[in-house]
């Protein structure tokens, strides 16, 4: 259990939803720590595939909702999940997480010199059944990059746990983006300001 000594919610926490956060990212940890929230991590393994039918910020709503389903009927009374998928999107192409370091050279060199969108899906599953499931997206632009920039950064920083193979947080965000048009938490991965929003909603703040 994870909590913050000077909480900023203001309602009796014995009354509050318990929060159940579904995801390893430690990136999505900080930020609802940084909230001021208290929360349980739960993990294990969900098929992350999608149909193929599905665009951009489908996708990460699919997946964040297909995430919390696995976990529904584990859900004790008064908890609430929540889930989260982050998606790289150049084009309608979707960039994973890459397998390995030449796969990242390759999705960097993609990326390079261009603007590309980051989709976040969010889905918050009560125990009572209640479900909300929403995307944001945030326009990321690079400036051009240099092979020997793009391998230094791979071969330092190993991002293989990090869809589009970089993290904004990164020496690459600090080198390479540009602009970013929307919320920089969401390209880390948690709209934090909309995921604020509707845990409100749940009286989990």
């Amino acid at each position: 259990m994870f909590s913050v000594s000077d909480s900023v919610l203001h309602t009796d926490p014995a009354a509050r939803p318990r929060l159940v956060l579904a995801s390893g990212s430690p990136r999505r940890r900080q930020l609802l720590s940084d909230l001021g929230l208290d929360y349980e991590i739960r993990l294990r393994d969900v098929d992350e595939s999608f149909p193929d039918h599905l665009r951009r910020a489908e996708i990460a709503e699919y997946l964040a909702a297909h995430k919390a389903a696995a976990y529904a009927p584990d859900l004790a009374p008064g908890e609430v999940v929540l889930t989260a998928d982050t998606i790289v999107c150049l084009d309608d192409d979707v960039l994973n997480k890459p397998a390995d370091a030449a796969e990242a050279v390759a999705m960097l060199q993609r990326l390079q010199g261009r603007a590309h969108e980051v989709y976040t899906g969010v889905c918050l599953l009560a125990a009572d059944g209640r479900q909300v499931v929403f995307a944001d997206e945030t326009r990321v632009h690079f400036r051009p990059l240099t092979t020997a920039e793009i391998e230094h950064y791979v071969r330092h920083y190993q991002p293989f746990d990090k869809a589009g193979s970089y993290g904004a947080q990164d020496w690459i965000g600090m080198v390479a983006i540009t602009r970013l048009e929307g919320s920089y938490f969401n390209v880390m991965g948690l709209p934090v300001h909309r995921v604020w929003e509707e845990l409100a909603g749940f009286g989990v703040v």
